[in-house]
Formats: structure tokens, C-alpha cells, sequence
């Protein structure tokens, strides 16, 4: 078989990329050296682009800092690794929803075990709800202008793309389980989408030229998966409305504030099974809009994912776990070498398993065994 429209270059909101596969945001839990070889190498194996998960949006956020001369440095090195092997790079600027007063009450908890970390994500969950609401509109506002200095700075560092991050906090105002609020903030959807429009209006304002990727976060009801995030019946409200706030694209996925296991679905998910298992959420968003859509979800055949991209069902699309289980996977399947490809098993032991256990991402293929 010949992967014609996987090798088929596209403008991809108004950037263009050599071909249709993306590296979709992660968290890698490595040393930084083991980061950038991790990337370099996945850039090296011939994906388009390279969504690099969790960039800050504020000065106090978690993880390296596009507002430090030792994290600036850091994007700029990362942007500089994957431009050299002929990929782009996109930052995606988030904005955490956890209390961080309710995180340091934990604390003590987290310290002697008396809290595992799987106990903690369900009592941070729980406190979401309280903060979205009982957030002051002084605070809001100076969240959603950070992510316009933000992609200012994304673009010195040198990336070629943002992408808000639809879910986290953008997803947790979204929501209706989450946003109680009776403010212009809270209520409707109209109102529910205004943090979500108003951070993508401020990058836009900042960068008027930079492409905005959305990652849109889909609550799934009839059976419910994903707290956070935009029902399907309200697609119709929200991908209108965040069209015209600038966005040039959309990263379409189910929301998260759920196990971890449904939003990285292994091969015995219950609902999720199936590869391509989030492409239904992307001809739900096909009906509101003619930009660019990414899906994502367990892919991993190069002939299913030839035919998603052929139809027309999706632009682009984005793997985590497979280019982690091969990062060659794009040169091998465009160069007929298909049988050689290390196909990810969704088995989730080394890669969401790695993260779970403070060990990093890995793959049961590291080493040649499958251990």
C-alpha cells in the first residue's frame, strides 16, 4: 500500500508541515538529557511536528520557564534540536486548575503515604470546581493576558506554533461539572467558553502572525468520561466562537480530569478499545468548522491511519505512545518498510505506567525486549 496523504505535505493552519504526523503533547517525567535525546530522536524519524506538552503560561508555573534565562534556554535548545532534523515545534501554553493551597495541605499526607498519588489527583479534582468558581475576575484576567507574553516569548525561543491548552484550566471553565460561576464567566456556554476565547484572543493579540492550535477538550456523556471540557451538543457554541478569537486549527481529544487510563486508553479500555478511539469527537467538531482538525487516539496502523487522513476525516495525525514505541514510525512507513515497525501494543506498562511510578516514559521495546 502506498501512504500517499501520510507523506502529503499540508498548511496546517497556515503553517506548513512536510507531512500529516505530529508528536502530541507529553509529559516525559526524564532528565533533560534523556529529554532531548527522546526528542531528537522521534524528530529525527520523520514526523511533522512536535507539540512539546506543559510550556507555563505564568511566571509561577510548573516545570521549566519561558520566564527564566535557564528555562528560555531550554525551549530554545529543545526548538533548535528538532529544527535540525526538519521538524517543527509547537509550544503548548498551559495553565494548571489545582489549588495550590489545597496541594500544600496534602502535602504532609503525600510525605508519610498516608496519600498515594492516585488519592491525590481525585482530592485535586475535587477542589477544581471551588477555585474555577470562587475565582477572582482581577486573577482571570491577568491568566488569560499571560498567555499572550507567553507566546511572545514561545516565539523568540523559537517555536513555530502554540497550542492553548483547551483542557486544565481553559477546559475546567468549560465545563458545567467544574464552572458554577454566575458572572460573564459562568452560566452558559457562551459565557463558559469566554476564559477559553479571551487566552486565545491574547495570543493572537500578542503574535497576530503566530498559527494557534486549540486542544479541545470532549466531554463524553451515555457513558461519562472527561470532568473538564465541552460537551458535544455545545460544539456548536464553543468552535464558532474560538474560530473567530483567532484559532487556526484544532487538537481534537477527550477531556481530562478522569483516570488517566481513559484519557490514555490501553488496549482493554472498556469504551475506548479500538484504534482511532477519539475520532469520533473529530466529525462532531467537522460540523462547525472548515480548519484544520488533528485526531488522535491509539493509532498505530499506518493503512488505518492512511485512510482517516484520505476521507478527509482528519488533517493530521498525533501519536504519543507509537512514536515513543518506534519514533521511526513515519521513515518506515514511508519508505515501505511497514514490517519493521515496533508496533505500540497499548499495553501502558512502561510509558503511562513509567509516569505513574516516578520512572519517566519508557517503552517495554527499549532494550529489544518486551519485559
Amino acid at each position: 500500500m502506498k501512504y500517499e496523504t501520510i507523506g502529503s505535505p499540508i498548511s496546517y493552519g497556515g503553517l506548513q508541515l512536510k507531512n500529516r504526523i505530529i508528536f502530541a503533547p507529553t509529559s516525559m517525567g526524564l532528565t533533560q538529557d534523556e529529554y532531548f535525546e527522546k526528542i531528537r530522536r522521534i524528530a529525527a524519524g520523520g514526523c511533522a511536528m512536535i507539540i512539546i506538552g506543559d510550556v507555563p503560561v505564568l511566571k509561577g508555573g510548573f516545570g521549566p520557564s519561558l520566564y527564566t534565562r535557564k528555562g528560555f534556554a531550554f525551549y530554545r535548545r529543545l526548538a533548535e534540536i528538532v529544527h535540525k532534523e526538519d521538524c517543527r515545534i509547537c509550544a503548548q501554553l498551559h495553565q494548571s486548575d489545582s489549588n495550590l493551597a489545597a496541594m500544600i495541605r496534602y502535602l504532609p499526607g503525600v510525605l508519610t503515604h498516608k496519600i498515594s498519588m492516585q488519592d491525590l489527583r481525585v482530592l485535586l479534582n475535587q477542589q477544581v470546581g471551588p477555585y474555577i468558581t470562587g475565582m477572582p475576575v482581577r486573577k482571570i484576567r491577568k491568566i488569560t493576558e499571560g498567555f499572550g507574553k507567553a507566546a511572545q516569548l514561545a516565539r523568540q525561543a523559537g517555536f513555530d506554533m502554540v497550542q492553548v491548552h483547551g483542557d486544565r484550566m481553559c477546559g475546567s471553565f468549560s465545563s458545567s461539572v467544574f464552572n458554577h460561576r454566575t458572572d460573564e464567566y459562568g452560566g452558559s456556554a457562551e459565557h463558559r467558553a469566554r476564559f477559553a476565547v479571551e487566552c486565545v484572543q491574547a495570543v493572537h493579540r500578542s503574535v497576530p502572525d503566530l498559527p494557534i492550535d486549540y486542544k479541545l477538550a470532549v466531554r463524553q456523556e451515555n457513558p461519562h468520561y472527561g470532568n473538564a471540557g465541552v460537551l458535544v451538543e455545545e460544539l456548536s457554541v464553543f468552535v464558532p466562537l474560538l474560530e473567530q478569537a483567532g484559532v487556526t486549527s484544532f487538537h481534537v481529544t477527550l477531556a481530562n480530569h478522569s483516570n488517566l487510563e481513559d484519557t490514555i486508553p490501553g488496549a482493554k479500555h472498556p469504551q475506548f478499545s479500538a484504534e482511532g478511539c477519539f475520532l469520533p469527537f473529530c466529525d462532531a467538531v467537522r460540523q462547525y468548522t472548515s480548519l484544520p482538525i488533528c485526531g488522535v487516539g491509539g493509532l498505530t496502523s499506518p493503512d488505518f491511519v492512511e485512510k482517516q487522513l484520505a476521507d478527509g476525516r482528519i488533517d493530521c495525525a498525533a501519536m504519543c505512545r507509537q512514536l515513543i514505541a518506534d519514533p521511526d514510525w513515519v521513515n518506515k512507513t514511508l519508505h515501505g518498510q511497514t514490517g519493521d515497525i515496533h508496533r505500540c501494543l497499548r499495553c501502558n506498562r512502561k510509558c503511562l505506567g513509567g509516569i505513574q511510578q516516578h520512572q519517566g516514559v519508557h517503552c517495554i521495546y527499549e532494550g529489544g525486549n518486551r519485559t
